[in-house]
C-alpha cells in the first residue's frame, strides 16, 4: 500500500506535478589552515500551483548538490494553504527575524504585485491576485520563511467566527425580588 500523505516525513512521488524555483545560491566560505573552503547554499521553492507550497534551503559541495539536496527539503516540508477564487481568503501580516511580509487578497484582474521572492512563492503555490509589501530586511531565507508563515496563518472562511456560525446568546433570566 503506497501512503500518499503529504508531509515533513513523507516525500511525494517524483512524478512532475510540482513546480521547483530555485530563488537563491550563496557561495559560503570557512578559513581553514590551508586557505578558504568554499560551499553552496541554494534557496528552493516547490509547488503545485493548487494550494500546495514547501520551501528548502541547503548546502553542498558544489551548485547542483546544494539545488538538489533543497528541492528534496522543500518536497518533503509541503504546506496546505487556502486559495479562495485565486486570492488571499483575508489580510495576514508575519515577522521573521528581521523580515515582516504584509498580504492583501486583491480583486481579480489585478495579478501578483509582489517582487522578488515573494511573488515567486505566491505563483508556485497557486495565487493570481493578490498585494504584498516587505517591510524590514530584504534577506531572501528570512522573507521567504516570513512569505510561507504568513500563508500558514490564513484561515478559511467556514473557520471565521460570524453572526451566522454564531450560537444564539440567551440572556440569563433575572430574579425578581419582592
Amino acid at each position: 500500500m503506497v501512503d500518499k500523505r503529504v508531509g515533513p516525513t513523507t516525500l511525494p512521488s517524483d512524478d512532475k506535478s510540482f513546480d521547483e524555483r530555485v530563488l537563491f545560491v550563496n557561495r559560503v566560505a570557512r578559513v581553514v589552515k590551508g586557505g578558504r573552503r568554499f560551499r553552496f547554499q541554494a534557496l528552493v521553492v516547490a509547488g503545485d500551483h493548487a494550494g500546495q507550497v514547501g520551501m528548502g534551503v541547503s548546502k553542498g559541495a558544489d551548485v547542483m548538490a546544494a539545488i538538489t539536496k533543497a528541492t528534496n527539503t522543500a518536497k518533503k516540508n509541503l504546506l496546505k494553504v487556502p486559495i479562495r477564487g485565486g486570492t488571499l481568503t483575508h489580510e495576514v501580516e508575519a515577522k521573521v527575524s528581521g523580515s515582516n511580509i504584509l498580504l492583501k487578497p486583491a480583486a481579480p484582474g489585478t495579478g501578483l504585485i509582489a517582487g522578488g521572492v515573494v511573488r515567486t512563492v505566491l505563483e508556485v503555490a497557486g495565487y493570481e491576485n493578490v498585494l504584498s509589501k516587505s517591510l524590514g530586511s530584504n534577506n531572501k531565507v528570512n522573507t521567504a520563511y516570513a512569505t510561507l508563515l504568513a500563508l500558514t496563518r490564513m484561515t478559511t472562511p467556514d473557520k471565521w467566527v460570524t453572526r451566522k456560525n454564531q450560537q444564539p446568546k440567551t440572556k440569563p433570566k433575572k430574579k425578581v425580588v419582592k
